[in-house]
């Protein structure tokens, strides 16, 4: 276990700049070395709006989470978010040249560095490509095709874009607080990692991840991501509605929204009230908890219109058996669950990044933290990723390395065995000419 490597999540948010270390322990769970979090302040609706304010914050969270975990942190995964991301379908070609060689996954490396390449909007570039199915010599519906014999290698691919100053933002604050982004990972992926099943993904499913500034969507179905979206509304939104409609300043409206708020306004009874304290000497204030209700109702109902329209969009609304799975921090609300069963009709659960978590550090089990976790999750696969090609790679070396050096050995062996009986018979044979 200690040989496994440390990775980090940085999940760079509206509300909370979070950083988790983990590492992979010897049960195949992620073991929790390490979080620290720190309020955000130079981020807003998932993009960063002020450098300074995030660094400031990235420094605060990483200190924190080096301390906890007794670890010098140097890279770190990281997550992008916001309304410029969008995605797109596109279908990517490999000619092979030798039809007896079996298809390796440079071929697909080959296929998804191609796709790197394609033309985008302007001020737009390509964050991920995901290939869903691949096509050989027409033959369809191939999900891995390595180890497989054809001359034409197809892949339908989903493109992940988003805006270059955003990326380019969010990697500047991070070598700006002495770190190194690792890789940039779309958020709702990152969360799907931490808080959905196999099963789930392969009977069709809907990530609503709900976070301060955005809420994330990802649908899956048959095992591959089909649809990814960002709407830009989240927490925060509810946070400013509460503020404006009870004329409260907004850390109380926060706190009434966590201590007391709930989705649904006719599962509050009528009579609940909460006593805001006075500014200054002033009367306190009394809301009603049926009114906080129906306030964060209609927020939540008009985000809840958002991402039905993302399912209906993606076109496979017919065919998400396992319904949907909220997460992230306004997953928290009280009857979110049944307000969306309501909406959408369809079945809805709280996800929660523990299940592939080992025992410890109860406190990152929050949905709150599914993107950090999933940030985490998504490091450890692409390191070891990375080990298993390089073994790979070292053993083919070696192979060839033995090969050659058996080969080597027999030609020096035969050659100087011939050699020496070549030079012996013209030795005899001059021999006896001198003899006659």
């Amino acid at each position: 276990m200690q040989n496994n490597p440390i990775i980090v999540g940085l999940d760079i948010g509206t509300t909370k700049i979070c950083a988790i270390v983990g590492r992979k322990n010897e049960n195949g769970k992620i073991e929790i070395l390490g979080m620290g979090k720190a309020e955000s302040l130079g981020v807003m609706r998932g993009v960063v709006a002020n450098i300074e304010k995030t660094v400031n914050s990235i420094k605060e969270a990483v200190k924190i989470a080096e301390d906890k975990a007794n670890v010098e942190i140097g890279e770190v995964y990281v997550g992008i978010a916001g309304q410029h991301i969008k995605s797109l379908q596109h279908r990517g070609m490999l000619i092979r040249s030798n039809l007896s060689e079996e298809i390796s996954s440079s071929d697909i490396d080959a296929i998804v560095q191609d796709m790197h390449r394609l033309a985008v909007p302007p001020g737009q570039a390509i964050i991920h490509v995901i290939p869903q199915e691949f096509i050989i010599d027409n033959e369809q519906g191939i999900k891995d095709p390595v180890g497989m014999c054809g001359i034409k290698l197809e892949a339908n691919c989903h493109i992940i874009t988003g805006l270059i100053t955003a990326a380019n933002n969010i990697e500047r604050c991070v070598s700006k607080a002495d770190l190194k982004a690792k890789n940039l990972v779309l958020e709702p992926l990152a969360s799907a990692e931490a808080v959905l099943t196999e099963e789930e993904k392969e009977a069709g499913v809907v990530l609503v991840d709900i976070g301060g500034g955005t809420t994330d969507v990802a649908i899956f179905q048959d095992g591959i991501i089909r649809h990814t979206a960002v709407i830009p509304f989240g927490g925060n939104v509810i946070t400013e509605d509460i503020k404006e409609g009870c004329s409260i300043i907004k850390s109380q409206a926060e706190l009434l929204k966590v201590k007391f708020g709930s989705a649904l306004a006719n599962q509050m009874k009528s009579n609940e009230i909460v006593s805001i304290p006075g500014l200054r000497g002033r009367e306190p204030k009394e809301i009603s908890v049926k009114n906080l209700a129906g306030i964060i109702q209609a927020r939540m109902e008009e985000i809840i219109e958002c991402v039905a329209y993302e399912i209906k969009n993606s076109g496979f609304e017919k065919k998400l058996i396992a319904g949907i799975v909220v997460t992230g921090g306004g997953s928290q609300l009280k009857h979110i669950s049944q307000l969306i069963e309501f909406h959408t009709g369809m079945d809805t659960r709280i996800g929660y990044p523990n299940e592939h978590l080992a025992k410890g550090f109860d406190e990152v089990k929050s949905p709150m933290y599914a993107t950090a976790v999933g940030l985490v999750l998504r490091g450890i696969a692409e390191q070891s990723k990375y080990a298993v090609a390089d073994t790979v790679t070292n053993d083919d070396k070696e192979a060839v390395s033995v090969k050659q050096k058996t080969k080597d050995l027999r030609q020096g062996t035969w050659f100087d065995f011939f050699f020496q009986k070549g030079k012996e018979l013209i030795k005899d044979e001059g021999e006896d000419k001198k003899l006659h």
